[in-house]
């Protein structure tokens, strides 16, 4: 036990001998006062009856006041750190590969979320998002692609270590497929002159990821919309699912 422990249950001890001297000086003063030992004792053992079913009250209501409390904590970091991870590589790897996928217009007709989106569209471009597993990109600038991530590779890394994200399953699906596509492209001496079935194989990893990506990206920005607002504003004029991003306000 350590030396901040044993201050801090050394505190408590002493909390608790105070509060049962306090009772203690409180009962006897009563019994000076009024001299009626008998009602003393009654009400006494009363309130002990009913001493256990205050614990369970109060201790419920404290247990799920604290742990309401620890999750609002732990949803506000991660947050936080996803916000981080767009701003870092989910925007830019947005970006880069949007220019290359087949339905590049399509993604950016369902995917533009604008400031009057409420609920039912989320719910709409997540739905659209679910079923675009089949992403074909063929234009995919792979050295180029391969270069970025592997840049990015130590803040991947970190991401991937943080004990709180992995609770969030729909981000540790995404870091992960991420990481697998930066690993898949960086295993390779040489991304030219691959055999169709290994480009089928990248392009079946890329396609993983960027589904992965829009679903994050869509639960991302309606947790900005209530949350957020101003942070919100600034990502509908910067997101990547529009034709032409840009902070400036026009």
């Amino acid at each position: 036990m350590g030396v901040s422990e044993m201050k801090k249950h050394r505190y408590l001890i002493i909390l608790a001998c105070v509060l049962i001297a306090a009772s203690a000086v409180l009962f006897v003063i009563d019994y000076l006062v009024f001299g009626n030992l008998h009602d003393n004792m009654f009400y006494l053992l009363q309130d002990i009856a009913f001493l256990p079913l205050q614990i369970l009250f109060v201790g419920i209501i404290v247990e799920r006041v604290l742990s309401r409390r620890e999750t609002e904590e732990k949803l506000h970091k991660m947050n936080m750190a996803i916000g981080t991870f767009f701003s870092e590589i989910g925007n830019p790897l947005s970006s880069m590969l949007l220019q290359s996928a087949a339905d590049s217009g399509l993604i950016i007709e369902r995917l533009h979320v604008r400031a009057s989106w409420k609920a039912p569209e989320f719910i709409a471009a997540r739905k659209f998002a679910s079923s675009q597993a089949g992403i074909k990109f063929n234009k995919a600038d792979l050295p180029a692609l391969r270069a970025f991530l592997v840049s990015k590779r130590p803040f991947l890394l970190a991401l991937i270590e943080n004990p709180n994200l992995l609770e969030h399953e729909r981000f540790t699906d995404l870091l992960l497929s991420v990481f697998h596509l930066c690993e898949e492209l960086e295993s390779r001496p040489s991304l030219d002159g691959l055999p169709l079935n290994d480009v089928a194989h990248i392009h079946g990893d890329i396609a993983r990821a960027y589904q992965f990506l829009m679903l994050q990206w869509l639960d991302y920005m309606q947790h900005l919309r209530t949350d957020y607002p101003f942070l919100y504003s600034h990502y509908l004029r910067i997101h990547p699912f529009q034709p032409h991003p840009s902070a400036i306000i026009e």
